[in-house]
């Protein structure tokens, strides 16, 4: 069976026929030797909690999407190139899931005949999940059984106790923003290990590192990320919230070569999908390739680079045009944030950190995950930093940190947006605002720079960050402490004793 990212077919939203290319019609074979299956397949299927059917729940094949009726009942027109059948979880209801791994899906199994039955059932929330909160783990991209075990003994432990130090009843999902491992597929089993263990659900986002790269297309590079978690497009809802997953990582079919792209069939099955969504809600969604981000900017390059930012992201703009965006990625192994109009960009830091080669990122972001808190339609955010505080916020660097400018002392302010007030006080007197400059982090300078750092991988090198902040102290100041205000109008401090 060929991948479903090959066809466009059948009914769109509004009754547009999508047309198959007759050059597709015409395939003789497809990669495994046999023909195209193109021949109909209706999917038929029953939502239901404890007996009683759900009505309105979307349920696709990927192509289209139907709503259940008033007994919970759909009928969903297909073709046998179908993959799966999975349903947008509505708000109310419980994540299902296996072990942590989010269960929203069912693989299409027609076998000869021309009909499947897909039926799922739900479990009502005892809360109102009007509030909520989730996490993203991006790259946690581990290649070695001890990458694998810092992943479930520190990362994954470090999240459970997060969850719990939050009132009991607390509802709390996260997101693997993709690189779950790192090429090495066997390694899947230690994820969903680290998962079980942290305590709440997880849905998956395919990463550049989680797909088939012996694939001759991008059509089957996701072959075995579908084996372990289903779909690789989709969509889920909680309180308020309107979340959708999408694959944007496009293989050009040399191994490890890709570039940030969205599908043609995703997005016009995502056009459905908003379709059922009232203007105005919140949306998030989640991919791994950021749609931007201002690497172009700092590296003083004239174009971005095609593997790292969404060529094609000015399409997803206009169809999230309308609703209140959050968008959530990773890959760049560092923390940035962008807000334009209605969307802002959350580009996290990485689980883990620059590759399992020492505490902190290439921006010198620690180790960690992003922390959303939704109330109603509104969602707050702190960056959690591997075994510290949710309040570690900031990192100060002593004068002598820098070398071209040794008088200096520089602060790390990793979440960093243009809505925080970042200021500094020598002792003990407000001396104002702190100079922002695009930089290097000094802690990464000193674990990463140069061609034998780190010893792990001695490619990783330090990387141009937006989030440093510059002070001059007198030369007779004994002590400095940066304050920072974020959006929220939380402070965190830190001080520094000359």
């Amino acid at each position: 069976m060929l991948n479903r990212r090959n066809f466009l077919r059948n009914l769109g939203v509004g009754g547009t026929l999508l047309a198959i290319p007759a050059t597709i019609l015409k395939a003789e074979t497809s990669l495994k030797g046999g023909k195209i299956d193109l021949s109909a397949l209706t999917i038929r299927g029953r939502v239901h909690a404890s007996g009683k059917g759900v009505a309105g729940v979307a349920v696709t094949d990927g192509f289209n999407i139907v709503q259940t009726d008033k007994s919970g009942n759909c009928l969903l027109p297909s073709n046998k190139t179908a993959e799966f059948v999975y349903i947008s979880i509505p708000a109310g209801f419980a994540i299902s899931h296996n072990k942590g791994i989010a269960a929203f899906y069912k693989q299409v199994s027609a076998g000869n005949g021309n009909s499947f039955q897909a039926d799922f059932v739900l479990e009502r929330l005892e809360v109102n999940d009007r509030n909520h909160n989730f996490v993203v783990w991006a790259d946690p991209q581990v290649v070695s059984e001890s990458d694998a075990e810092q992943m479930k003994t520190k990362s994954a432990p470090d999240l459970r106790d997060l969850v719990k130090s939050y009132p009991p009843g607390s509802l709390f999902h996260g997101i693997g923003c993709g690189d779950l491992v790192w090429d090495h597929f066997e390694l899947y089993e230690d994820y969903r290990t680290a998962i079980e263990i942290s305590g709440i659900p997880f849905y998956n986002v395919i990463g550049n590192h989680d797909m088939d790269i012996d694939a001759r297309t991008d059509d089957l590079s996701a072959k075995t990320f579908k084996k372990e978690f289903g779909p690789t497009y989709y969509s889920f809802n909680r309180g308020e919230v309107h979340y959708v997953v999408l694959d944007d990582v496009f293989f050009i079919g040399t191994a490890k070569k890709y570039i940030g792209y969205l599908t043609e069939l995703q997005l016009q099955w995502l056009e459905q999908d908003l379709a059922m969504v009232k203007k105005g809600s919140t949306v998030v969604v989640a991919l791994h390739i950021p749609t931007n981000t201002g690497s172009a900017r700092r590296n003083d390059l004239k174009e971005d680079e095609l593997g790292g930012v969404v060529s094609n992201r000015k399409k997803l703009y206009n169809l999230l045009e309308g609703y209140k965006v959050h968008i959530m990625s990773g890959h760049t192994h560092m923390n940035e944030k962008w807000t334009e109009g209605d969307i802002t960009e959350h580009v996290h830091g990485t689980v883990c950190g620059a590759w399992w080669t020492g505490p902190v990122c290439s921006d010198g972001c620690p180790n960690g995950y992003g922390v959303y808190e939704v109330r109603g339609g509104e969602i707050q955010w702190y960056y959690k930093s591997t075994g510290k505080s949710r309040d570690h916020q900031l990192r100060i660097y002593p004068k002598g940190a820098l070398k071209d400018k040794p008088g200096e002392i520089v602060a790390n302010v990793w979440n960093w947006d243009p809505a925080w007030k970042i200021e500094w006080y020598e002792d003990g007197q407000f001396k104002g605002e702190m100079e922002r400059r695009v930089g290097l982090d000094p802690m990464a300078e000193r674990l990463y720079s140069g061609a034998q750092l780190p010893k792990k991988h001695k490619w990783v090198e330090p990387t141009l960050t937006d989030h440093l902040f510059y002070a001059s102290p007198s030369v007779l100041a004994k002590k400095v402490k940066v304050q920072a205000t974020d959006r929220f109008g939380k402070v965190f401090t830190e001080e520094i004793t000359f």
